[in-house]
């Protein structure tokens, strides 16, 4: 992925550190970690916060794609790290405030030895509960050709890598829940066939809305909580500690994709798309379907059944994600409601 534009101090400073090289001096990378613990000290909301927000975005890059003409040699940098970790750390609390928000009245079990079972109605009644602002049903109805282009670039920030960020979880797992979260993953990239990779199927809807489907190629046109709602996952991903949490937010994920995925088609066919853009929707309708109860029976609870003290963070898993998510819905939705585009700049056609 290309280095984005900045946002302010935090990510010109990073920026600045990733030109050099990793054997270099580190002054500036000790520059950066005082002015890091400044602004996240300062920030009245990190999870809103556009320069931190891409600056965390970016400090997970390194461990995926990368970022061009930065060395892979910054990834496992001590000081780069003790940044990350500096982020980390109030973004994660913020979100567990968040995501008990987002639970409300909902009585989440506390301490109970749950059977897989009982874990998977547990997220069912999570899901069932989620009463957000419906992105889905707008764009099945109302949404315009600019909107539904919209709705393909915040969402190119995570399909365009879709299912990388839970596959961290794989080798931190063993026995069911490892199998499940394979099953899943396996499907997610294809069964063996690029072209059928769920990543793949969403560029090939980007490029049927003359968008451009490269990595990255709109992360400057997102606000923070469209990259937050991905730094969660990296933030879950790639902390073992977090492995609940990756594991309960991939089953509310999934649990809550299936009907959404029908209305995203349903708004396509609208304009007048066939199955080449539509195809990506149609896929998950059913998948998800199937990958739902996988997810919440032997993933999420063969997990809780394995670990019990794990139950506690798979719940903020998969609540956190609710809270990210309605909060990026209500961001579209006032957005469009208003007249206005939903993103920080107007989206050039692909080249």
């Amino acid at each position: 992925m290309r280095v984005p534009e900045t946002r302010g101090p935090v990510s010109s400073a990073l920026f600045a550190v990733l030109a050099e090289a990793p054997d270099a001096p580190k002054e500036d990378l000790e520059e950066l970690y005082r002015l890091v613990a400044g602004q996240v000290a300062e920030t009245g909301d990190i999870i809103g916060d556009e320069d931190i927000q891409l600056a965390l975005f970016c400090l997970y890059e390194l461990h995926y794609s990368g970022l061009d003409g930065v060395s892979d040699n910054w990834e496992w940098e001590p000081g780069l790290i003790r940044v990350r970790q500096l982020i980390e750390g109030p973004f994660e609390a913020a979100l567990r405030a968040a995501a008990q928000q987002a639970a409300g009245d909902f009585e989440l079990p506390a301490g109970a030895a749950l059977t897989s079972d009982e874990v998977a109605d547990v997220l069912f009644g999570l899901a069932a509960m989620d009463t957000g602002p419906s992105v889905s049903r707008y764009v099945a109805r109302k949404a315009s050709l600019e909107q539904l282009k919209e709705f393909l670039v915040h969402k190119s920030m995570y399909q365009l890598k879709e299912a990388d960020p839970h596959t961290w979880a794989i080798p931190r797992l063993s026995g069911r829940p490892k199998a499940a979260l394979v099953e899943i993953q396996a499907d997610e990239y294809g069964g063996g066939r690029p072209e059928r990779m769920h990543s793949a199927l969403f560029a090939r809807t980007m490029r049927g809305l003359g968008l451009d489907h490269s990595y990255g190629a709109y992360v400057d046109a997102v606000p923070a909580v469209s990259l937050a709602s991905v730094n969660l996952m990296s933030l879950c991903g790639l902390n073992r500690r977090l492995r609940g949490a990756i594991t309960g937010h991939l089953a509310i994920y999934e649990m809550t994709s299936s009907q959404p995925n029908r209305f995203y088609g349903n708004g396509f066919r609208r304009h007048g798309f066939g199955p080449d853009v539509t195809h990506y929707f149609d896929e998950h309708v059913e998948a998800d379907a199937v990958h739902e109860q996988i997810a919440g029976r032997d993933l999420a609870g063969g997990l809780v059944e394995a670990e019990p003290e794990l139950l506690a963070d798979v719940l903020f898993g998969a609540t956190a994600v609710m809270a990210i998510d309605n909060r990026l819905s209500a961001h579209l939705l006032s957005s469009w409601e208003a007249g206005k585009s939903s993103l920080r700049a107007a989206v050039p056609a692909a080249a």
